[in-house]
C-alpha cells in the first residue's frame, strides 16, 4: 500500500475563530495573519492505495463548489478543482477512487465530492464509482443541523449522498468493507459523531490517523488549544487527550488536513506532559505507511 497527500482548495479564515480563546499575540507566532487577521489553510485529504484491495480516499476538501461571492466570503483561495488536478498528479481520477471517508459533512470537508461551480448548473456530484462512508451520528448532523452549525452544512449534500445509493453508514470502530485495514475512532468535541479513520500497522503498532478537526494542524496538537468552531470545547479537550495517549503509546502518526505546511507528523510528549509533534512531513507521495 501506498499513501499521498491530495491538496485540495485551500482557505484563508479568520485566525481568531480557528485558535478560539488562545490570543492573537500567541497563535500569530504560530502561524503568520494576513492584512485581514486571515490564517493561511489546507484542506488536504489522504489517498491509500491498494488498502485492502481497493483504492480509498480520506475526504475531499472543500473543492469549488461556491460561487464567486460565497467563495470570497469563506476565503477559498483558487477557482479550480484544485482536487482533481492532485488526484492526477497521483496518477489517479476520481472515477477510480472505491471509496470516500468522510469525518463529517461540514462544507470544508466534503465539497470537493462536487463538481467545480458553473453558472446556472446545478450541484452535481463526483466520484461516480465510490461508496461514501460516513459515521451515524454524523450524519444525523447532517440531516438535522443545529441552528449554531447550519451554515456549515452544504444545502442538498444529504439528498445528494443518499440518492447515489452507495452511502454507507458507520457504527462502531470497523467496517466489513476495509477488513482489519481500517478502525474508526469517534469524537464529539468539534461535532456530534466526527469519524477518525486509522490506517493500521502492523500488530496494530504503527500506522497513522487522519485527524480531522479533532486536531487540524500542530498548533492543535497542544492540548489547550481549541478551534471557536468546535461545539464542545472541554470535551473536545478531553478526548483529544485520550487520543493522543493512545497514538502515543502504539506509535500512530497523525495526518493533519488543516496545516498549510505540514501533512503528517508523530506524535510526543516531554517531562512536562505536554503534546507535541516532529518528524514532520509536508508532503506523502507513494510513501509506504509509517512503521
Amino acid at each position: 500500500m501506498k499513501l499521498w497527500s491530495i491538496a485540495g482548495n485551500s482557505q484563508k479564515l479568520d485566525g481568531g475563530a480557528m485558535f478560539g480563546n488562545v490570543p492573537r499575540a500567541m497563535w500569530s507566532k504560530w502561524i503568520a495573519p494576513d492584512d485581514q487577521h486571515r490564517i493561511p489553510l489546507a484542506c488536504r485529504a489522504l489517498l491509500a492505495s491498494p488498502l485492502d484491495g481497493k483504492t480509498v480516499l480520506f475526504e475531499s476538501g472543500i473543492g469549488a463548489f461556491f460561487d464567486p461571492k460565497l467563495r470570497e466570503r469563506y476565503g477559498v483561495v483558487e477557482d479550480r478543482h484544485v482536487l482533481l488536478d492532485s488526484l492526477a498528479a497521483a496518477g489517479f481520477t476520481h472515477a477510480q477512487i472505491d471509496a470516500v471517508v468522510l469525518s463529517h459533512l461540514h462544507f470544508d470537508h466534503v465539497g470537493g465530492l462536487l463538481a467545480a461551480w458553473r453558472d446556472g448548473e446545478p450541484p452535481r456530484l463526483l466520484f461516480p464509482n465510490a461508496r461514501f462512508f460516513v459515521g451515524a451520528q454524523a450524519w444525523e448532523r447532517a440531516c438535522h443541523p443545529h441552528p449554531r452549525d447550519r451554515a456549515s452544512f452544504i444545502p442538498g449534500m444529504t439528498d445528494l449522498l443518499q440518492a447515489s445509493g452507495r452511502l454507507e453508514i458507520v457504527h462502531g470502530d470497523t467496517h466489513s468493507y476495509f477488513g482489519d485495514a481500517v478502525r474508526f475512532h469517534h469524537s464529539d468535541g468539534h461535532t456530534p459523531g466526527l469519524l477518525l479513520a486509522e490506517i493500521r500497522g502492523a500488530h496494530d503498532h504503527g500506522g497513522l490517523v487522519f485527524c480531522a478537526d479533532l486536531i487540524p494542524g500542530r498548533p492543535w496538537v497542544h492540548l489547550p488549544v481549541t478551534m471557536g468552531y468546535d461545539r464542545y470545547p472541554e470535551l473536545l479537550i478531553e478526548e483529544k487527550r485520550d487520543f493522543l495517549a493512545d497514538k502515543l503509546a502504539r506509535n500512530v502518526h497523525l495526518f493533519f488536513t488543516h496545516d498549510p505546511e505540514c501533512s503528517l507528523a508523530r506524535v510526543t510528549r516531554d517531562n512536562k506532559g505536554r503534546y507535541g509533534a516532529d518528524h514532520e512531513v509536508a508532503e506523502l507521495h507513494a510513501r509506504s505507511l509509517p512503521a
